[in-house]
């Protein structure tokens, strides 16, 4: 981000101001380091424009590194969501058909799948953006798996989204839909993005939960209670000293020692994870107690690989419903993505003068194609991830960082057992602080016209309260189309936006078009 207290921004970096026009009208002018461009000083460096982006290989390493760390924890989340569902037999992670996916070779395909997509990102998109299986997708997948399809069948609609939007793509649609959306909702969704990232991190740390007797509530009834909630709060002290003082690798720095500290308490206290066969153990560790393991290399199980039916879908739901949800799907994916790369470039100082990322297109194909292999490797749709802002705000600005976090995944697939011990109150404290720094973007947006203003409010907030970057983008769109109409600002809306709008009125109304057909 642009915000002077980044802690590993470039010191060389000038900020060009921005006219209060620039401001008003929702585009201002990004800080861009000025003066004269440093010679490659080899061929890593001429290739992945590290000197020119102002950068060094040790700020990319190290933001791979803590990109990596901010999202190991889907190795073991995704097993978790996609055997979580209770099937029709009462069978827990069972489809329609009573089968359940082996939770080792989820995890190994993964871990797999996020590295080799990774890499690709980091050796084609040449941008510092981490792919693995996208949270939320891969609920949605679980939920059809066990009401309407079996696992090859949804994961063959997975693949089929994949190809749709690798297609949309390849005929540039996908690039025009990103930049007809305008600045000020582009600026909206960075803002949206950080508030977002902070959510998660307090509900991984369990500060956020749900509430007895109202939506939310404030840790364990209301109050800061067990070892883990210590533990994320002194992460996250520990982490926002680090960032003021400007410590190199503060967000990796901070990940490293608070999951020290974790096994330390773990050892004493013997906590516990919150969630286990015997019940909720509410004041354990949220995903996995911070152990070290007995046997620290495992052989992975790749058995998952290509199991899936391309049409089976349609032979037992029917034409229309399978379409509906391939719909549904492909624009959670679309849309998620279009607010990933929006957030992750505004805090790397990344776009041009349009809020747009340059020579974008090899990461939306990279993208794209993650969607199918998630479907292919039947761990559902692979997609850009979020967490990449914690590489990028200390320190990553090239693809060469992507490489770092795909390596590392692929480490994984053998280390399963030792990724585990990284728990999620340790990463939670570098969502937060990487969301206080986003959150300064909101200085762009337009505040002298409530038609630019509520767009803007909607996308800022759907995205925390409802979870979804893809509602808030929606809620954005739908409402800035409505409303410049009402105050006969029609020219101000690129003709796209009015298609975008309209898919995003079916999206939102595709649970009473699935009850019709």
């Amino acid at each position: 981000m642009s915000d002077k207290s980044r802690p590993s921004a470039d010191a060389s970096a000038t900020a060009v101001g921005d006219t209060p026009a620039d401001v008003a009208a929702g585009t201002p002018t990004p800080r861009r380091s000025e003066g004269p461009r440093v010679r490659p000083k080899n061929g890593l460096d001429r290739y992945f424009e590290i000197s020119a982006r102002r950068s060094t290989t040790s700020r990319e390493l190290r933001g791979g590194l803590t990109t990596f760390f901010t999202m190991a924890y889907i190795v073991v989340l995704n097993p978790i969501i996609l055997t979580s569902i209770v099937g029709p037999d009462g069978v827990q992670g069972a489809d329609v058909e009573g089968t359940v996916l082996p939770f080792e070779s989820i995890a190994a395909v993964t871990a797999l799948l996020a590295g080799i997509l990774t890499i690709l990102m980091g050796i084609v998109g040449r941008y510092p953006f981490a792919l693995a299986t996208g949270l939320g997708i891969n609920a949605i997948v679980a939920v059809f798996a066990a009401t309407q399809l079996s696992w090859p069948e949804i994961m063959g609609l997975i693949v089929l989204e994949g190809l749709l939007i690798t297609v949309l793509v390849l005929t540039g649609f996908r690039r025009a839909v990103f930049e007809a959306i305008p600045a000020q909702l582009k600026t909206a969704i960075a803002v949206g993005i950080g508030f977002f990232l902070t959510i998660i991190g307090l509900a991984d740390a369990g500060i956020v939960r749900a509430g007895q007797g109202t939506p939310i509530s404030f840790g364990d009834q209301g109050q800061l209670a067990g070892w883990p909630m210590l533990v994320f709060v002194v992460g996250l002290l520990l982490s926002a000293v680090l960032v003021v003082r400007k410590v190199k690798g503060a967000l990796l720095i901070g990940i490293v020692a608070t999951t020290v500290l974790a096994i330390v308490v773990e050892a004493v206290a013997d906590i516990g994870p919150r969630f286990s066969a015997d019940g909720e153990n509410v004041r354990g560790w949220w995903l996995q107690a911070p152990v070290l393991p007995d046997d620290v290399v495992s052989s992975p199980d790749f058995s998952l690989l290509g199991n899936f039916s391309l049409f089976g879908g349609f032979e037992r739901i029917g034409i229309i419903a399978a379409l509906l949800i391939v719909f549904s799907i492909m624009i959670a994916d679309f849309f998620d993505t279009v607010g990933t790369v929006t957030a992750v470039g505004a805090e790397g100082d990344m776009l041009d003068e349009k809020r747009n990322l340059p020579k974008s297109q090899p990461v939306l194909l990279v993208d794209s194609l993650a969607a199918a292999a998630g479907g292919a490797g039947s761990v559902s749709s692979n997609t850009t991830y979020i967490e990449s802002t914690a590489g990028v705000a200390d320190g990553a600005r090239t693809g060469l960082a992507s490489i770092v976090t795909g390596l590392l995944f692929l480490v994984a697939v053998f280390f399963t057992p030792l990724v585990g011990v990284v728990p999620a109150e340790a990463a939670a404290p570098a969502l937060v602080i990487v969301g206080a720094l986003m959150i300064t973007q909101i200085r762009y947006l337009a505040w002298d016209d409530m038609s630019l203003v509520i767009p803007a409010f909607l996308t800022i907030a759907l995205m925390p309260f409802t979870y979804s970057i893809t509602n808030g983008i929606g809620a954005g769109v739908v409402s800035f189309v409505l409303l410049r109409l009402v105050v006969g600002r029609r020219r101000d809306v690129h003709p796209l936006m009015w298609v975008i709008a309209v898919m995003f009125v079916v999206y939102f109304a595709l649970e009473p078009l699935q009850q019709l057909f």
